[in-house]
């Protein structure tokens, strides 16, 4: 295993440690999309469904002396695809996660869906085996840019897969992307008024982007320019406005009480174990904070016994920057008292950066709350900038 050492070796010191989420990652895809940068497989033929059941199981045992002790708040299935796991290895994936952790009893349950991967039955049993919140990854209802995008499923398949969906789950988000190849504001904006059809709980809006290591950034179709998408973004923002969702981080939104309690558990520089292959997880010590990365490609994955490929420390000069390029995505800010309760470094060691980020109109604060302007929204990496270690 390959450690890589903090850069700096100053102590620090945590009152309380953060709250703990799990992350579980299924690295396989029917078909890998030419502008997805996540750990996904082309699955060529079966799964090894129950060869990774056992994988997962071994990586949280040898986890639990890093957590040990620990409750779990939410549970996170992402990938890749999970709804390509039967609801038998959903459920025995969480029977052994009950096992062996002090899983809250009203814990947040997720799991990722991609509708081109949808039937009925499969939808009750992971409601069965305790998923109690679904996220679709419906992207468009248009068969023209759901193609440009490379999915496998068609507008049909979205709108049946969501009907299914509402049927076995009472809390459903619908990620939706936008400044697609050759779309239009209106074509952009009728998407969302389609998915608001179906009243879900919770709304992604992510802006395409053409991600380093994908297809489109090796050959980059034709996208809305700069201004054009930023248009379709405020359409956007003032339609779900309009319709009583809280945009409540860059690109999410969601009725009250509907918040992902596991992606705000990460956006407040929360704990998170991530078990998988390339799973990543960030855990907080009494007196460090440290990453961990599982191998990456499933078979090394399931071969190796140890399933953590590299682990580092968190430097000390590097955690005030982590914590912000977190906490500054939530638009309603955060309350001061978090920086040190979830970094253990005082809140005076960032006063400078934070004065100069007031100064340039960036964000706005008082003794309750630090939080983005629609300045610093529109220009967050420039904000976040002003946390890297190295600016100088």
């Amino acid at each position: 295993m390959k450690v890589l050492h903090a850069l700096n070796s100053r102590a620090i010191e945590f009152k309380v440690l953060p709250p703990l989420s799990l992350y579980i990652h299924v690295p396989w895809c029917v078909r890998k999309c030419p502008y997805c940068d996540f750990n996904s497989h082309e699955a060529r033929g079966e799964i090894p469904e129950r060869e990774y059941v056992q994988a997962l199981v071994r990586d949280l045992e040898m986890s639990l002396p890093m957590i040990w002790g620990r409750k779990v708040y939410t549970v996170f299935f992402g990938g890749g695809t999970p709804s390509l796991l039967s609801g038998d290895a959903v459920y025995e994936i969480l029977r052994q996660v009950r096992m062996l952790l002090p899983l809250s009893h009203d814990a947040e349950i997720t799991l990722e869906a991609n509708p081109g991967t949808v039937e009925a039955g499969r939808f009750k049993a992971f409601r069965d085996a305790g998923v109690n919140r679904l996220s679709m990854g419906i992207q468009s209802f248009s068969d023209a840019h759901l193609k440009a995008l490379g999915r496998i499923h068609t507008s049909d398949d979205a709108r049946n897969a969501i009907d299914i969906a509402m049927r076995h789950f009472e809390n459903v988000n619908l990620d939706l992307m936008y400044a697609l190849p050759h779309q239009t504001f209106d074509e952009a904006l009728q998407d969302v008024k389609t998915a608001l059809g179906f009243s879900p709980q919770h709304l992604s809006c992510y802006h395409l982007t053409l991600e380093p290591n994908t297809l489109f950034h090796r050959n980059p179709p034709e996208v809305p320019d700069d201004e054009e998408s930023a248009d379709m973004q405020q359409g956007i923002e003032a339609l779900l406005l309009e319709q009583g969702y809280q945009h409540y981080e860059t690109s999410a939104f969601a009725k009250d009480g509907r918040r992902s309690r596991h992606n705000l558990n990460y956006w407040k520089f929360g704990d998170y174990l991530g078990i998988g292959a390339g799973a990543h997880s960030k855990l907080s010590f009494p007196d460090r904070v440290m990453r961990q990365m599982r191998f990456k490609q499933p078979r090394a994955y399931l071969e190796q016994e140890n399933k953590v490929q590299t682990e580092e420390e968190v430097s000390l000069l590097g955690l005030p920057f982590e914590f912000m390029m977190n906490a500054l995505r939530l638009n309603e800010g955060f309350d001061p008292s978090l920086f040190e309760e979830r970094t253990g470094l005082s809140f005076f060691s960032i006063q400078k950066e934070l004065q100069e980020a007031e100064r340039r109109g960036l964000i706005e604060r008082d003794h309750r709350r630090i939080a983005p302007t629609l300045l610093g929204r529109r220009f967050l990496n420039d904000l976040l900038t002003l946390f890297l270690a190295d600016k100088h």
